[in-house]
């Protein structure tokens, strides 16, 4: 029987993962299909005992749905109790169990340019993407973290979670030369004419920035960061290895990254270059 696969969330139009896992399934000889769902939060309930009863194989879950899953599901691993949140969805029987591949992802990107984890590290924002990634870093090692946010209490709240430092925004701007890698979380800044989460004037040339948005491919964030003469480090990485690892736990084969992290680069409009 036909295995298929789906994402979760609202929005959900504009999501590449069914182009990603649909073409991991052509290469890797898969018979399988992989569809968007779009749920909105009121129906989230519903729509899950929907997906069951229709027999999906494993879904991916997106804003808004991250924690809400979590009640109905049959469990979730450390990984995804630690993080409070869920981004893939494993069936196993009857069973259907939560982790989360968001953290690992950033890593396994962040670590294609910055493989030593001895690196003083500044993460802007605090949300359910910080909370994934400071988790992640500090497994890789990187100990060395501090998170700023526009709510100062949020950040030192993720601090004392995560075992990290935190500096109110006017302090992070004011050391932001004494980073190595900076770490975009948020969506402000995105909207036109909106300003940066937080002024980078002085950051300096060949710090790492990263942000975990992948479209636009360019953000204004990384576009003032390159202009100070920052390494850059866009979303696409990210979005494809977290991909990569939910597809791995689903059908027991690691995927091609290297090759999908070209294609959704030029897919967006941007120039893919080798690392």
């Amino acid at each position: 029987m036909k295995k298929w696969y789906a994402v979760i969330g609202d929005p959900i139009a504009h999501s590449l993962s069914p182009f990603m896992h649909e073409t991991w399934f052509q290469e890797n000889g898969i018979d399988a299909s992989y569809i968007p769902v779009q749920v909105e939060p009121f129906s989230l309930e519903q729509a899950f005992h929907s997906l069951k009863l229709l027999g999906c194989s494993g879904f991916n879950v997106t804003l808004p749905h991250k924690r809400s899953i979590i009640p109905l599901l049959d469990g979730i691993d450390e990984t995804a109790e630690t993080m409070n949140a869920v981004n893939t969805v494993i069936r196993s029987g009857r069973n259907y169990k939560g982790t989360n591949t968001d953290g690992g992802g950033f890593v396994q990107s962040l670590l294609t340019k910055q493989p030593e984890g001895n690196a003083k590290v500044l993460v802007i924002g605090a949300g359910g993407a910080a909370r994934g990634i400071c988790f992640g870093l500090k497994r890789a090692g990187f100990d060395d973290i501090t998170i700023t946010n526009r709510t100062y209490r949020r950040a030192q709240e993720l601090a004392d979670e995560t075992a990290a430092k935190s500096l109110i925004r006017a302090d992070a701007e004011l050391q932001l030369g004494s980073f190595d890698i900076i770490i975009q979380t948020t969506s402000v800044g995105l909207a036109e004419g909106e300003a940066l989460p937080l002024s980078i004037e002085k950051l300096k040339a060949g710090t790492l920035a990263a942000d975990i948005v992948y479209n636009p491919i360019e953000t204004p964030f990384l576009k003032k960061a390159a202009e100070k003469g920052a390494v850059t480090l866009n979303g696409v990485g990210m979005f494809v290895y977290q991909g990569a690892i939910a597809f791995e736990k689903w059908t027991g084969i690691k995927p091609d990254t290297e090759s999908m992290i070209q294609r959704i680069t030029e897919k967006l409009g941007g120039t893919y270059v080798n690392r």
